[in-house]
């Protein structure tokens, strides 16, 4: 079994004794990134003292900046159907709601997102499939996949398109692998069993079993960059934080490595959605930070995905603290950035509360001194998996990710920033390049200028 409730509820329930002294042993572990036991994790979950939450906050982002540095991957999400069997209380794109407008975009309309996002800068997309046998089959898939890889802009490209969809067979999964994708991608919801079939009362999402051995499956096909979450907000977060952990140790002992990244969304509003707009167990701004921290802190080298769900004074926040890849400028239904355009709105999956265009984003992110990344090297390279970590855990990649990541963000100075963000980007870009070892500086110097000169799409 991957996921035992009664173990996990005991584990809380244990760690609810714990006093400060353990609190203080076990930060001191985390800070040296080592990660943590389930039983550490949930003694850090069962604290409620301010002064302690407050020291593992501090924790999390001397993790965050020991081994991430101040890059941050940024991407968008494309919605390329919004039809579904199921019927998940906590979702928009239920079947049950016929207030809904239905679309599934054609694969020239797929290309004009895809031009869209291009255009604005973007160099890696997650494409969102729902789950429908006619609409999300692996044959459209593979051909929407194609399509986008094969839509150029300008000097716009994709270079990374992961994917978020229903599970598949094995069979499926493995052409998927073949259709180069870089992360799979597959949310659990809730990994509490009761709360799981309440909230999935039909379609074959209801089926729990079938979509925790998800990533068995992606794994045994070959696809070994893959990426887990829960929707916080529909049971209790300290049981789901225990569980994405034993889902990752489970991952790592059968396969070498755990998710590649893990996501963090917070339920909002959507559209007859009851659980959504009455969330089961709601998570406050605070809770909010303490569970990403803790995180943080339990699987140290595992990338963290925050989506436009949060608003952008806490999403800056929450960078501090342990995300490491952030959605910028996102539409979240099909045929979203071109309605944008158009001043066209249509419903959407779900509330969104940070609206910033990219380039905005990447002003602000500038200003608390991060380095905005489009970064794909690792995966085009084959460091990814049980490979990536094995570089990532001696400290390794640090030597390729922040040139790699000031270089995407010189080609987006270069091609897309507006005169304010270049400006100040370029103040950024020159701070973080000081701090380079000179001999890494100087070969990203090198790059530099070729990109300078028109060459694109240089990485180490």
């Amino acid at each position: 079994m991957i996921i035992n409730d009664k173990q996990i509820e005991s584990l809380l329930a244990g760690a609810a004794k714990s006093g400060p002294s353990l609190v203080a042993d076990i930060l001191a572990k985390a800070r040296e990134t080592k990660g943590l036991t389930p039983a550490e994790t949930a003694v850090l979950l069962q604290c409620e003292d301010k002064g302690l939450i407050q020291q593992i906050l501090q924790a999390a982002k001397h993790v965050k900046e020991e081994i991430y540095g101040k890059r941050l991957v940024l991407f968008a999400p494309l919605y390329v159907t919004n039809e579904c069997i199921n019927n998940c209380l906590y979702c928009g794109f239920r079947k049950d709601n016929t207030s809904l407008t239905r679309k599934t975009l054609s694969l020239d309309e797929l290309a004009e997102e895809v031009t869209i996002l291009e255009d604005m800068g973007h160099k890696r997309i997650l494409m969102v499939f729902g789950e429908h046998p006619r609409h999300s089959n692996i044959d459209f898939i593979e051909k929407s996949i194609a399509r986008a890889y094969a839509t150029k802009s300008k000097k716009g490209e994709m270079r990374r398109i992961n994917v978020n969809l229903a599970p598949l067979s094995l069979e499926d999964f493995k052409r998927l692998k073949a259709a180069k994708i870089g992360t799979y991608q597959a949310f659990q919801e809730t990994y509490h069993r009761e709360t799981y079939k309440y909230l999935h009362p039909s379609g074959k999402k209801a089926d729990y079993d079938w979509r925790v051995t998800a990533f068995d499956r992606a794994q045994q096909a070959g696809i070994d960059d893959i990426g887990a979450g829960v929707l916080f907000g529909l049971y209790d977060y300290k049981f789901e934080v225990l569980a994405l952990q034993y889902h990752s140790m489970h991952l790592e002992k059968e396969y070498g490595s755990g998710p590649h990244t893990i996501s963090v969304p917070r339920l909002e509003p959507a559209l007859n959605a009851p659980a959504a707009n009455c969330p089961p167990h709601p998570v406050s701004d605070e809770e909010f930070k303490k569970l990403v921290a803790i995180i943080r802190l339990a699987v140290p080298y595992t990338g963290m995905i925050l989506s436009t769900r949060e608003a952008p004074a806490l999403r800056d926040e929450l960078v501090g603290l342990g995300i490491s890849q952030l959605s910028a400028g996102s539409r979240t239904y099909p045929g979203g950035y071109k309605d944008q355009l158009a001043h066209v709105e249509v419903e959407e999956q779900f509330q969104i509360e940070d609206t910033r265009p990219l380039d905005q984003v990447i002003y602000d992110l500038c200003k608390i001194g991060y380095i905005p990344s489009f970064c794909t090297a690792c995966y085009r390279l084959g460091r990814t998996g049980e490979n990536f970590m094995g570089f990532a855990k001696t400290g390794f990649i640090r030597n390729f990710c922040t040139p790699n990541a000031l270089l995407t963000f010189k080609e987006y100075l270069l091609d897309y920033a507006l005169p304010a963000t270049r400006e100040l980007g370029e103040r950024v870009f020159k701070e973080h390049l000081d701090k380079l070892p000179e001999n890494i500086r100087e070969k990203t110097l090198a790059k530099c200028r070729e990109l300078e000169a028109g060459e694109r799409d240089r990485y180490f």
